[in-house]
């Protein structure tokens, strides 16, 4: 884990870690802020993560193509009525 400072002073080493070994931790005050990746493994992650249901619902691919779970059949609940007092 890098804190900041020393991912700002050693940049390039740290963006090299980041290549070569996989994804570098930044923390702030001791506490995990940030990670840096290398670009293949951000389209990656990027390309798996599932769209939202805003995205579906603005998106004009696949509009139609949602899978619903069937809806439960309606069912009534008794009607309680209380007397005046």
């Amino acid at each position: 884990m890098w804190q900041v400072q020393e991912a700002k002073a050693k940049f390039s080493e740290f963006l090299d870690k980041a290549l070569h070994e996989g994804p570098q931790v930044v923390s702030r005050r001791g506490v995990a802020a940030a990670v840096l990746v290398p670009i293949e493994e951000w389209e990656r992650l990027k390309q798996r993560a599932r769209p939202t249901l805003k995205d579906l619902l603005l998106s004009d691919e696949n509009r139609f193509e949602i899978d619903l779970p069937p809806r439960g059949k309606f069912k009534h609940r008794p009607i309680i009525r209380f007397e005046d007092e």
